[in-house]
C-alpha cells in the first residue's frame, strides 16, 4: 500500500504542551465536562437499542435521546413503513461517537499522569459498553452482519437504499462515520485494540451493505439532501485500510465516492452553490487519503480546487462559511451574510482539511487560514462558563448585524464537533519534517508552549502574548544542524524583526511566508520575532463598503443590539496601507472603545450582541493626520462614495500613489458634477497636508510645511476645473424620529427631503426601491413595514444632479408563532414551535413547561404526559425587536 505524500507532519498531541493562554481556557471548560460527565448517558441509547439495561442513565437530550416509545430495533426488511412506524431522535448515537473522540484526544494531549489514567479509564469503559453492544445486537440475529453497531435498527440504511428523503430517516452513515471515527480515535490516541476491532467490524458490515449495490444507487443516495450525508465514512475506511492493512477497506471508501462533484471539481467547475457545506466538506479529507492509497490524481485535484473555491471566496471574515447550511454563490461573501451563517461543523472539517493539505505543501496559506478560524470562529465558539452537563458551544456563529452566539447544542451536530475542538488546540501549532529530509520545524501558530520533539532531542519552549501581543519568544534546545521556519502572518504591514541571543537577523520577512532560521543550534538559544500588531479595517471581497476590525490575527466584534448596519468612521486614521492608526482604549472587561463602539475579540466566548461587519460611513473627505477638507463625502449613482473608491484596492505602496489616486478620484467626481472645482482643490489641499506615508510609507505624522506647499501645488496644477461654478445641490434625508435600539422604527417612519443649491432652486424628487421618481413636497415620506432603500435627487437649473440613498427598517408588528403536538404513544407528545416573521425576521422562540425555566429553541422536542394536563407558554421576538404576546399550548393527561 503506498505511503501518503507528506512534506512536513504535525506532531503527536502529547509532545505539545500548552502553556497559560486565551486558548487554555476553553480546553480547561471541555476537560471538565470530559471528567466529570458519565459514560453511562453517553451508552443509554445505545443500550436501549441492544435490549440492555441502561443502568438508571438518561440520554444527553436534544437529538441524543431515546427514539419514540414505541420504536423497534427494526432489521433491514422489517420496517412497517413511515405511515405506521413512530420514530424519533434519528440521529442517535453521533454525539456518543463525538465524545468518545473528546475523552481519546483529551488522553493524548494530557501531560499529568493522573490525568491521563482517568481519561484512559473513561475510555475503556465508553469502549467496552459499546463492544457489549456490538455482541448483543449480533446476537440477537436481526442485522446482515456481526459488525452492526447503532442505536437504532438497520431499518434506516436499507431506507437510504430505498432513497427516502430526509425527515422519514436522517443521516445514516454520518452517524455511523462519527462512532467509527471515536473508535480509532480511541485506538491512535488511547491505545484501545478493541476500539480498532470494533470499528473493524463496522466497516466489514458497510461493505457488505454496499458493495452489492449499483453505481447509480449509491449516486442517488449520496446525492440525498441530508438522509444521504456520510460525514467522513471514506476518511475512516481509508484509515482502517492503514491500520489493519486489509485493502478491501479501500474499496469500500471508493464506494461512497460522489463523481459528479469529484469530477466537477478535478476539472476546475464550480457547482457548489446551493450545496449543503457540512454534507460535502466532511468527504474531502477522506478524497485526499484516496489520492494517496490509489494514486487517482483527480481526488487531489479535486480537493485542491474545491479549497480555492471556498477560501476566500465563500469565507467570513472569522473562517466559518454557509448560510443556513449551505453554500452560495462564488465571492459572495456580503452578499451571502443571512440570519444562519457559518455553521460550526464546516469550520473543525476545514481546519481537519486545512491542516492535511499544508502537510502535503508546506504552502503557507492553508496555515493563514488556520490561524484565522482557530482563533475566531471555533475558539469563539466555546461559551466562556464552566458546565457539568453540555458543550456550551455554538450551532451556527453568525455574521449578521445584531447577531447572537446561541450555545449549550447538547446532542447537536455541532455540539458534537465541538466536544472535539477544544481538547486538540496543539494539533496544528508545530510541524516537522517527514523522515528521511533535513531536519525541519515549522513554527505556525504563536501560541505558548512547550514542544518535545523526542526522536530528534529538540525542544522549543515559546513564551507569547499572542494574539494580544504581536511577538513571540522561542528557546531552542538543539544541537546541530536544524531549520527553523517561523511564518510570517500575512496580516503583519509593518517591517518584521527578527533576532538570535539578540543578534539581528538578515531575513526576507515576506507576509505570507516563511522566515528559515537555518543553523548549527547550541541548546539555550533564543530567538525572538516581533510582528507589529495593527488595526485593519478589512473589506468583504464583494462590497468594499462592508468591512471588518481586526487586530493581527483577531476579528474585533462591536458590541451593539442594533439588528441594521452599524457605521463606521475611519477615514483620519487610515494609514498608506490601510490600516488604521488610532488606539483603542482598553476595557476591564477585555474589550476596547473605539469612538463609539465597544469592541471585543472574537474568541471572548461572551454573549452579547455583536456586528461582525460594519458599514463604512464618512461624512467627509479626510486624511490622516487628521487632514479634514471640510468636503461632503459624495457617492456615485451606485452608493461608492469618494473614500469607498479611494481606498477600494486597500491601500498604496507609496505616498506619490495616494496622491496621484486622489487626483484621478477628484477629477471623476468632478466631472459627474458631484464635486465643485473649488471642493476637489480643498480635497487635494487636504491631501497634501495629510502625513499619509510620510513616515517610511506607514505613519501619519503630518509633512514639513515646506513640503506640504511643495505637494499642493504639484497637484493644485494637475487639479480639475468644471464649466461651471459650484457643484450639484446638497440633499439630504431627515427623519422625524430615531429608530429604536435595534435599528427598527416601530412605527411608521416619516422622512423629509431637503436640498439646497450653489445656484437657483433645485428640483427634488424621492423614490422607494426600484419604484418611480416622484417630486418631493412639503408633505413627509410615510414608510410602513419592510426595509426600504429610499432615494433622493436634487437636480439645479444647470443639470447637475446629486444623489443619497438611506435605508429605513421598520417592522411594526411581531412574529406569530404556530404550535403543533403529535403524539408519541400513550405518554408521550412532540412539539414543534414554527414563527415566522415576514418582514424583519424571527430572532427567538421561547417556551417554558410547569417544571422548566423559559428556553431558547428551534427544533422539536418531546414532552412526558402526566396524570394531569400541562401548559406549554411560548412567545417569538422578532429582529426588530417585537415581542408576540404569551401564548399557551395545552397538553392533555396521558391514556
Amino acid at each position: 500500500m503506498p505511503e501518503p505524500i507528506s512534506v512536513a507532519e504535525p506532531f503527536p498531541l502529547g509532545a505539545v504542551a500548552l502553556h497559560d493562554g486565551i486558548f487554555t481556557r476553553a480546553r480547561d471548560q471541555l476537560l471538565h465536562l470530559a471528567r466529570s460527565y458519565p459514560v453511562d448517558r453517553m451508552l443509554a441509547v445505545f443500550r436501549a437499542n441492544a435490549g440492555l439495561g441502561t443502568r438508571g442513565a438518561l440520554p444527553p437530550g436534544g437529538w441524543e435521546h431515546f427514539g419514540h416509545p414505541d420504536e423497534e430495533a427494526w432489521g433491514p426488511s422489517e420496517y412497517p413503513g413511515r405511515e405506521a412506524a413512530p420514530t424519533a431522535n434519528l440521529l442517535r448515537g453521533h454525539y456518543a461517537g463525538h465524545f468518545l473522540s473528546m475523552l481519546a484526544l483529551a488522553h493524548g494531549g494530557a501531560q499529568e499522569p493522573a490525568l491521563r489514567t482517568e481519561l484512559r479509564a473513561k475510555v475503556d469503559d465508553m469502549v467496552e459498553g459499546l463492544r457489549e453492544v456490538q455482541e448483543a445486537l449480533a446476537a440477537s440475529g436481526r442485522y446482515s452482519h456481526p459488525g452492526f453497531l447503532a442505536a437504532y435498527g438497520e431499518w434506516q440504511f436499507s431506507r437510504l437504499e430505498g432513497l427516502a428523503p430526509y425527515g422519514e430517516i436522517w443521516a445514516p452513515y454520518y452517524t455511523c462515520h462519527k462512532i467509527m471515527a471515536g473508535l480509532l480515535d480511541a485506538y491512535r490516541h488511547a491505545g484501545s485494540r478493541t476500539a480498532l476491532d470494533l470499528a473493524a467490524g463496522m466497516g466489514r458490515w458497510v461493505h457488505g451493505r454496499l458493495s452489492v449495490l449499483p453505481a447509480d444507487q449509491r449516486r442517488d443516495m449520496w446525492s440525498l439532501y441530508i438522509a444521504g450525508e456520510t460525514g467522513g465514512m471514506n476518511e475512516v475506511l481509508c484509515d482502517l485500510a492503514v491500520l489493519t492493512g486489509d485493502k478491501t477497506f479501500v474499496e469500500t471508501a471508493q464506494l461512497f465516492d460522489l463523481d459528479s462533484l469529484l469530477e466537477a471539481a478535478a476539472s476546475g467547475r464550480d457547482v457548489l452553490d446551493g450545496m449543503h457545506a457540512n454534507q460535502h466538506a466532511a468527504t474531502l479529507l477522506g478524497y485526499l487519503a484516496l489520492h494517496d492509497l490509489t494514486g487517482e490524481a483527480r481526488y487531489v485535484d479535486a480537493v485542491v480546487n474545491l479549497w480555492d473555491m471556498l477560501v476566500p471566496g465563500r469565507t467570513f471574515a472569522h473562517g466559518g462559511s454557509g448560510e443556513n447550511e449551505l453554500w452560495g454563490p462564488a465571492g459572495a461573501v456580503a452578499g451571502d451574510i443571512g440570519s444562519r451563517n457559518a455553521e460550526t461543523c464546516v469550520a473543525y472539517n476545514l481546519l481537519k482539511l486545512a491542516r492535511a493539505l499544508f502537510a502535503r505543501t508546506g504552502d503557507p496559506r492553508y496555515a493563514e487560514y488556520y490561524e484565522r478560524a482557530v482563533t475566531n470562529q471555533v475558539l469563539g465558539s466555546r461559551h466562556d462558563v464552566d458546565s457539568d452537563d453540555s458543550p456550551e458551544v455554538t450551532y451556527m456563529f453568525p455574521v449578521h448585524p445584531g447577531a447572537l452566539r446561541e450555545y449549550d447544542n447538547v446532542g447537536t451536530c455541532c455540539g458534537g464537533t465541538g466536544l472535539e475542538n477544544h481538547v486538540k488546540y496543539q494539533d496544528s501549532v508545530y510541524f516537522r519534517s517527514v523522515d528521511g529530509a533535513d531536519r525541519t520545524v515549522w513554527v505556525n501558530l504563536y501560541v505558548a508552549s512547550t514542544l518535545r520533539w523526542a526522536e530528534q532531542d529538540v525542544r522549543l519552549v515559546q513564551e507569547t502574548a499572542y494574539p494580544l501581543e504581536g511577538s513571540s519568544r522561542i528557546r531552542v534546545d538543539a544541537t546541530g544542524d536544524l531549520d527553523l521556519r517561523l511564518r510570517v502572518p500575512g496580516w503583519v504591514t509593518s517591517a518584521v524583526t527578527v533576532t538570535v541571543d539578540g543578534e539581528p537577523q538578515p531575513v526576507d520577512a515576506v507576509p505570507g511566508r516563511y522566515v528559515s532560521l537555518r543553523r548549527d543550534w547550541r541548546p539555550g538559544t533564543v530567538v525572538e520575532i516581533g510582528m507589529p500588531l495593527t488595526l485593519r479595517e478589512v473589506p468583504a471581497p464583494d462590497d468594499s463598503a462592508l468591512v471588518t476590525l481586526e487586530l493581527g490575527p483577531t476579528v474585533l466584534l462591536a458590541r451593539s443590539a442594533a439588528t441594521t448596519w452599524l457605521p463606521v468612521a475611519a477615514a483620519t486614521w487610515r494609514r498608506l496601507d490601510g490600516t488604521l492608526d488610532v488606539p483603542l482604549t482598553p476595557g476591564d472587561d477585555g474589550t476596547w472603545r473605539l469612538g463609539d463602539l465597544v469592541l471585543e475579540p472574537a474568541w471572548s466566548g461572551s454573549d452579547a450582541r455583536y456586528h461582525m461587519y460594519l458599514r463604512r460611513s464618512d461624512a467627509r473627505i479626510a486624511f490622516a493626520g487628521p487632514a479634514d477638507s471640510g468636503v461632503p463625502n459624495v457617492a456615485r449613482r451606485d452608493g461608492s462614495t469618494f473614500l469607498d473608491v479611494l481606498w477600494s484596492d486597500g491601500g498604496f505602496p507609496s505616498r506619490a500613489g495616494f496622491l496621484r489616486a486622489v487626483l484621478a478620484t477628484a477629477h471623476e467626481f468632478v466631472g459627474l458634477g458631484l464635486l465643485s472645482a473649488a471642493e476637489a482643490a480643498d480635497v487635494l489641499r487636504a491631501a497634501a497636508r495629510s502625513g499619509v506615508g510620510r513616515d517610511a510609507g506607514s505613519g501619519v505624522g503630518g509633512p514639513t510645511e515646506a513640503e506640504a506647499a511643495r505637494e499642493e501645488a504639484a497637484l493644485l496644477a494637475e487639479a480639475p476645473t468644471a464649466a461651471r461654478d459650484g457643484s450639484a445641490p446638497r440633499v439630504a434625508l431627515v427623519a422625524a424620529t430615531a429608530p429604536g435600539v435595534t435599528g427598527w422604527y416601530h412605527r411608521p417612519a416619516e422622512l423629509t427631503v431637503t436640498a439646497r443649491a450653489d445656484a437657483g432652486e433645485p428640483t427634488v424628487a424621492v423614490r422607494v426601491g426600484d419604484g418611480p421618481w416622484v417630486a418631493a413636497g412639503p408633505q413627509p415620506l410615510r414608510l410602513g413595514d419592510g426595509v426600504h432603500t429610499v432615494s433622493a435627487r436634487a437636480v439645479d437649473p444647470e443639470g447637475r444632479e446629486r444623489h443619497v440613498v438611506s435605508e429605513i427598517s421598520v417592522d411594526t408588528t411581531p412574529p406569530v408563532t404556530t404550535a403543533s403536538a403529535r403524539r408519541l404513544g400513550p405518554r408521550g407528545v412532540e412539539i414543534n414551535l414554527a414563527a415566522t416573521d415576514d418582514v424583519s425576521g424571527v430572532d427567538s422562540i421561547r417556551w417554558k413547561g410547569p417544571d422548566t425555566f423559559w428556553a431558547t429553541f428551534r427544533e422539536p422536542f418531546t414532552r412526558a404526559l402526566g396524570d394531569e394536563p400541562q401548559v406549554i407558554e411560548f412567545t417569538a421576538t422578532d429582529r426588530a425587536g417585537n415581542e408576540e404576546p404569551v401564548r399557551n399550548l395545552e397538553l392533555p393527561p396521558a391514556d
